[in-house]
């Protein structure tokens, strides 16, 4: 069976936009989505493919959240296989080891901010070492030795605005939702 993977951004965090995981799953089979798995309670969930294009799939979803929570939340989509090409391609292997330090952010489209996007280009790898990115198409790696959250780095890159939404994932969420896709 195929599987689909909706990724909510900025739900539960800081004790704003609370969305418990059974309501996630309520919501998402309320909508007909079936074998529907939530992963930890920032709005990871694995469910059954639709049939429809993840981006109609995602549209669908923010909609339903937004009548059913009162709040708008962001939600990006892959497809079990797009999950893991972005697993596959990994620019940081040696970072696996330590999977916190390596994080995905993964993005509604390709940048669409051309200023920002050469601004993120224009970065200067050295000055942020051993921090380092890499966009690849739809998502951003980011591994960060020192933790993300002292990286100058990950700040950086946070700033900059590429003109679509994003939300990052850690290695070890991004590894068990492909876990919970092959399922």
């Amino acid at each position: 069976m195929s599987r689909q993977i909706a990724l909510l951004r900025g739900i539960n965090v800081g004790g704003h936009k609370k969305f418990p995981m059974a309501r996630q799953r309520e919501v998402f089979e309320s909508l007909g989505y079936e074998d529907v798995s939530v992963l930890l309670q920032t709005g990871n969930i694995v469910f059954a493919d639709p049939g429809t294009p993840p981006a109609e799939t995602a549209s669908a979803l923010e909609a339903r959240i937004a009548e059913e929570m009162g709040f708008p939340v962001p939600v990006m989509v892959r497809t079990r296989d797009e999950l893991a090409a972005a697993v596959a391609a990994n620019p940081f292997p040696q970072a696996v080891p330590e999977p916190k330090s390596l994080h995905i952010t993964f993005l509604s489209g390709p940048p669409a901010d051309a200023t920002g996007l050469r601004a993120l280009q224009a970065l200067d790898s050295a000055r942020y070492a051993p921090d380092r990115f890499r966009l690849t198409g739809r998502e951003l790696y980011l591994w960060c030795p020192g933790g993300i959250g002292r990286s100058k780095l990950a700040e950086a890159v946070s700033r900059i605005p590429l003109g679509v939404t994003a939300t990052a994932r850690n290695w070890n969420t991004v590894t068990k939702l492909l876990a919970l896709a092959d399922a």
